[in-house]
């Protein structure tokens, strides 16, 4: 009996999918696990893979398409099994290496000119080692020789930490590396008349981003603290910091001020909360979300128990985390969790605004960029750099007194940056 492929849920908020590309054509063989398509969530682009094996007997969605969660993408069955709709499939034309030369136009409906047939992800074909689809994945990104590569997981399986192992190793990286995935871009098409305007579909982000802004906007009756921040210590800092550091990785002012807010919200866990409509819960972990800007939205990768990381250790994850959220490579488990959330536009020469709260957090921080201005100094006019930080706080969780001590926190380490490395 054939089986249905839908879209399914591939993260904790995803209410329906694009499908960007199917990995395999309709006639092609499938086995459980193999990717079939992919598809663009709300936040990214992920895998879609088989729950059974057969035959890929039909694609019902196009390729562009967008279709909520649980619709049918496509059907799995034996070759010429009749599915709805009324469309069967021819069965597969046997060949040594899987496709015979004369193949008919109906089994490569779907693939691009020149597409090579894709293998299944971690089953067991011929010179191919099983690997689950995130290491294929990651190795890909890496340029790890899965044939190098010993399997940790059952029967031998490669997992992601033999991939994150073998990196280390130069052996295991071939002498080129694979091209990389081709990446989803929006393309804006004027129309055929000549009019005022050009109307561009939205993307899952774009209507994820516009939803819950809706959310918090509205409903969260929300109250903003604004203080600024003598820099000029934390400048000096970072100058010291980096030279010693060198060729090894630098800190950014928004590694420190990562590090400043996720140690003062450990000193203030009434600030690291969330409401939950019939109570508050306090987390014990700090999860920092951070605001990375990608060209066609926004999206918050966490840093995890950011409290006890060291600068260094922030900093690289924050990089990494930030690359691949421009990439639209993070896995839900990335951007999904945080506690608090800090939003930089410092970068953009902007000078202080108001960031809009990320249900169900309690609170975010808003950076402006770091200027030089005259302040006064032990009764002296001297010129120092200084930067603004707005806290966006939702009422319900946060008083205005339990806001401005902990935004006072925050300042105290950023002006005194020797409290970071306690």
């Amino acid at each position: 009996m054939a089986t249905k492929v839908l879209m399914e849920a591939l993260s904790p908020t995803m209410e329906e999918g694009r499908l960007v590309e199917w990995k395999k054509a309709e006639g092609d063989e499938v086995k459980a696990g193999d990717v079939l398509a992919e598809v663009e969530t709300d936040k990214a682009v992920m895998e879609l893979v088989a729950r059974a094996g057969g035959t890929l007997l039909k694609q019902v969605v196009a390729a562009g398409a967008t279709v909520p969660v649980t619709s049918v993408v496509g059907w799995i069955g034996a070759p010429g099994e009749a599915v709805e709709g009324g469309a069967t499939a021819p069965p597969p034309i046997a060949s040594p290496v899987g496709r015979s030369e004369g193949q008919t136009v109906s089994q490569t409906v779907g693939r691009s000119e020149g597409q090579a047939v894709r293998p299944s992800e971690g089953a067991s074909v011929p010179g191919r080692r099983k690997a689950s689809p995130l290491a294929r994945k990651l190795a890909e990104e890496q340029g790890v020789d899965l044939g190098a590569v010993a399997g940790s997981g059952p029967e031998g399986r490669i997992v992601k930490r033999d991939i994150e192992s073998a990196a280390l190793r130069p052996s295991a990286r071939p002498t080129a590396r694979p091209p990389d995935r081709p990446s989803v871009r929006l393309s804006v098409r004027p129309s055929a008349q000549t009019t005022g305007f050009t109307d561009t579909p939205l993307t899952q982000l774009r209507k994820t981003i516009a939803k819950r802004l809706a959310q918090s906007i509205g409903p969260v009756p929300t109250f903003y603290l604004t203080t600024e921040v003598d820099m000029e210590r934390a400048a000096e800092a970072r100058e010291g910091l980096n030279t010693v550091l060198g060729d090894e990785g630098k800190v950014s002012f928004n590694d420190i001020i990562l590090k400043a807010i996720a140690t003062a919200l450990r000193q203030h866990p009434e600030c690291n909360a969330w409401w939950q409509d019939d109570r508050i819960r306090y987390w014990h972990e700090v999860h920092i979300g951070m605001a990375v800007a990608i060209p066609d939205g926004l999206i918050t990768p966490v840093i995890r128990d950011a409290d006890g990381k060291t600068l260094r250790q922030i900093s690289a994850e924050a990089r990494d985390l930030a690359q691949r959220a421009r990439d639209r490579k993070l896995q839900p488990e990335e951007y999904t969790g945080s506690t608090f959330s800090v939003s930089n536009l410092g970068m953009f020469d902007i000078d202080e605004f108001t960031a809009i709260i990320n249900p169900p957090e309690a609170g975010i921080i808003a950076i402006g960029r770091i200027a030089e201005a005259p302040a006064v100094v032990d009764g002296l006019v001297q010129v120092r750099r200084r930067m603004r930080l707005t806290m966006s706080c939702d009422h319900r969780v946060i008083d205005g007194a339990t806001g401005a001590q902990f935004l006072r926190t925050v300042k105290l380490m950023l002006e005194n940056p020797l409290a970071l490395v306690w």
